[in-house]
């Protein structure tokens, strides 16, 4: 797996990441708990070797998945990102509440937007714990906190740093205009903005930001959720805990419209025998100024499937038939 050096800290990581948000078995369905662990071992065996979690992803629980599933690996041959700044049990005055959702059981919460200072230390320690770790690679606020000063927010990550707690920091749906903020407090290891075939809006402010200033990129969501896969055709049903089913990618005239241009780049994929996801994949993490990819992963054949998507190299050719037919395929949103 070629590794990457993330902007410009002594830190490099797998031009794919393990993304760790559908194993925590919240707002993706329900979650199977050895398949999670076997997908963490299976994607670590395939030299995927940075895993990116939150504390969110089922309130703790992706995160304590991970801890059991690397018990007995050498802590310093893995890198492990995790997000803050989204509380579900932190709300009221001084807070921003996001959007309302369930917990594992079934319970209706709100989870708010808040990094607050003591709150940014807070969180940082019970990740440590959650993590069975004493240091995180790479510490990132999940979305920007409106109620919050953002030196006020960097100014406890620099100390964390300090103190040893955490190697890096990152942001998360962040401007440019909010990253310059953070970046004069306390170096930005890396931003992480959406991204895909689909969906490629950091083109135009966050990536050139991040390459002036050498901060490594980290996409997620480059299959859409799932869209680019091929897997999900016009009138496809999704669970009622699947979050996927509002999503405007999951619209009926856009499922039309992407499963269209999928038809028309699988011969691509195809040639080297791969996967649309993998193709999808390939794509995105040879897209300029990209360091890497979130993927998910919720069993080991998934897992596997995500590590072979560099097997491969596309031609100049395939890429810019791929790109003149993403120019001409429009989505609602």
């Amino acid at each position: 797996m070629e590794h990457r050096r993330l902007g410009d800290t002594d830190i490099e990581v797998p031009a794919i990441i393990l993304g760790a948000w559908a194993i925590g078995g919240w707002m993706w369905g329900p979650q199977d708990h050895d398949d999670a662990i076997a997908a963490i071992r299976t994607s670590l065996d395939a030299g995927i070797d940075a895993i990116d979690t939150a504390a969110v992803y089922g309130f703790g629980r992706s995160e304590e998945l991970l801890a059991e599933a690397i018990a007995d690996r050498p802590r310093d041959q893995i890198i492990l990102l995790t997000k803050f700044g989204l509380r579900w049990d932190h709300g009221g005055e001084g807070t921003v509440r996001f959007f309302e959702t369930k917990d594992l059981e079934g319970n209706t919460v709100s989870i708010y937007r808040f990094a607050g200072a003591e709150s940014v230390i807070l969180e940082c320690e019970r990740s440590l714990r959650r993590l069975k770790t004493d240091y995180i690679d790479v510490f990132q606020i999940h979305w920007p906190d409106d109620t919050t000063p953002v030196e006020e927010t960097f100014g406890a990550i620099d100390k964390l740093i300090r103190d040893g707690k955490i190697r890096a920091v990152g942001v998360s749906n962040y401007t440019p205009e909010l990253m310059d903020r953070a970046h004069k407090v306390t170096p930005l290891g890396s931003s992480q903005p959406p991204y895909s075939m689909v969906l490629r809006d950091a083109e135009q402010d966050v990536i050139p930001w991040c390459t002036e200033h050498n901060v490594g990129v980290i996409v997620y969501s480059p299959l859409q959720r799932g869209l680019l896969t091929g897997k999900i055709k016009p009138g496809y049903k999704f669970a009622d805990d699947d979050h996927r089913g509002e999503n405007a990618f999951f619209q009926p005239q856009n499922v039309r419209r992407v499963n269209a241009f999928l038809d028309e780049i699988r011969p691509i994929a195809e040639s080297h025998n791969a996967t649309l996801g993998q193709l999808a994949i390939n794509w995105t993490v040879h897209r300029p100024g990209i360091t890497a990819a979130l993927v998910g992963a919720r069993n080991p054949k998934q897992a596997a499937e995500n590590a072979r998507a560099l097997d491969f190299q596309l031609t100049t050719e395939e890429t810019k038939r791929i790109n003149d037919l993403l120019e001409r395929l429009e989505i609602e949103r």
